[in-house]
């Protein structure tokens, strides 16, 4: 029988004691984007700068208004995010107001989804099902596919073409695919070859077609450009506790992490018997894991509330609860209230009428980023003598208070289940949707 002391501190528990990865993806800054390529590259996910166009026909520029002021906003992030087996190239852009009048009131931060047919990629899905029905039928095994991040390239496109790299959001798709079954390695590549071709050269149209040189769109008020890179979220198990052999505990909560991927980090119930702000305590703990992110992507995920507000109310609303009693015969001790995630309140997609689900939301080092980008920017156009004035007034608190800045804690972009795609002009082929935000400000 193996000793107490054994089983508290085994050479397992390094193993046991291992990171967690949840099913969240972060965006996080890499880097300024100086080549044009990439600027006008609508499938390089960004920070700051100014949109690279999706759909054919450009937008309207109202779009990028604040419904408070009706002023332009600047571009807070745009994320390249095809879906998977989807035939549609797929963008989100997040503009946001930062005038100060203008913080704490809905419309202040406004979110759109394009997307663009890409019909090179439509014939390759074509195949690919035509492929897996002619195995079926004949009983062969059908090899799943990898999971594959929902932020890669479609087509196939080999790293480097049009400065993509690895500052897609999302690492660069492999050029090499894993060994699949003979047959249809023949039959895939032509598909493969004309699709890497021909989505290049889509590209290459798309971003000749699409030009913001004359267009109000280059006259926008915009943050200096980063590439927003994606890394997996990873989170630190929790602290273990010497428990005596003896002990017999039951935790009905723990039965979601026997199914993998950080079930139980993903999503734990929220008590309605906090009298602390014990929320934003969970939020700064999370987020302290990976402190550079500025975005949160998870499509049909859980967003992660930043305090305990209306807007978290309205996410996790209190469930009915049974009257405590009040006479001694009928005492008992109620449990605490846990309060589950619901989009219940989330207003449908009004093309399609269909549900709205949780995709991504803005971090509040996202503002850190772009105010120092801004800062680096105009730091770099001061003369010396300018600098020393800078330094002096600081000096002599002569400096005036900044009348603009975000002052938000989250922003939660909520998108169409169905990534619908209805147009009066174009069919089903792109479209330009404005999507559901909710803002959590920072009080």
């Amino acid at each position: 029988m193996p000793s107490a002391v054994d089983d508290d501190w085994s050479d397992s528990d390094d193993e046991i004691g291992s990171e967690v990865e949840t099913a969240v993806l972060l965006g996080i800054p890499d880097g300024t984007v100086e080549t044009e390529t990439d600027i006008k590259d609508a499938a390089v996910s960004r920070i700051g700068g100014h949109p690279a166009m999706l759909p054919s026909r450009e937008p309207p520029f109202s779009s990028s208004q604040c419904k408070i002021c009706s002023y332009p906003m600047e571009l807070l992030v745009q994320v390249w995010c095809p879906l998977e087996d989807s035939p549609m190239d797929r963008a989100l852009y997040i503009w946001g107001c930062s005038r100060s009048a203008c913080q704490r009131k809905d419309g202040s931060v406004r979110a759109w989804r394009a997307l663009r047919y890409n019909v090179e990629y439509a014939a390759k899905l074509t195949k690919k099902l035509a492929k897996k029905q002619a195995q079926q039928k004949t009983s062969l095994p059908v090899k799943t596919a990898p999971t594959t991040n929902p932020f890669l390239m479609q087509g196939g496109l080999a790293p480097g073409h049009f400065g993509l790299g690895d500052h897609v959001f999302g690492q660069p798709a492999p050029i090499v695919a894993a060994p699949a079954i003979e047959d249809e390695q023949e039959g895939a590549s032509d598909v493969e070859s004309v699709t890497s071709e021909s989505s290049a050269q889509s590209l290459i149209t798309a971003m000749a077609s699409i030009t913001i040189d004359d267009s109000p769109w280059r006259a926008a008020p915009s943050f200096p450009p980063l590439y927003l890179s994606t890394t997996s979220e990873y989170l630190p198990p929790p602290p273990k506790t010497k428990i005596p052999q003896s002990a017999h505990i039951e935790d009905p909560a723990d039965d979601d992490s026997k199914d993998g991927k950080g079930v139980n980090w993903a999503f734990e119930p929220y008590e309605n018997s906090l009298e602390v702000d014990g929320i934003f305590d969970r939020f700064t703990k999370r987020v302290s894991n990976t402190g550079e992110q500025c975005l949160r992507y998870e499509l049909k995920g859980i967003p992660l509330p930043f305090s305990s507000d209306k807007v978290f109310d309205r996410l996790f609303p209190i469930p009915h609860q049974d009257p405590l009693p009040v006479t001694k015969a009928t005492f008992k001790v109620v449990p605490a209230v846990r309060r589950s995630y619901s989009t219940a309140s989330i207003p449908p997609c009004p093309a399609c009428k269909g549900a709205r689900v949780f995709e991504c939301q803005l971090m509040p080092n996202l503002i850190n980023v772009l105010r120092a980008s801004i800062k680096d920017k105009d730091a770099q156009n001061l003369t010396d003598e300018q600098r020393m004035k800078v330094v002096q007034e600081v000096l002599q608190k002569k400096a005036t208070s900044d009348k603009r800045g975000m002052e938000w804690g989250t922003c939660m972009i909520f998108s169409c289940e169905e990534d619908c795609c209805f147009n009066d002009h174009d069919g089903d082929k792109e479209c330009w949707r404005e999507e559901f935000v909710l803002v959590q400000w920072d009080e």
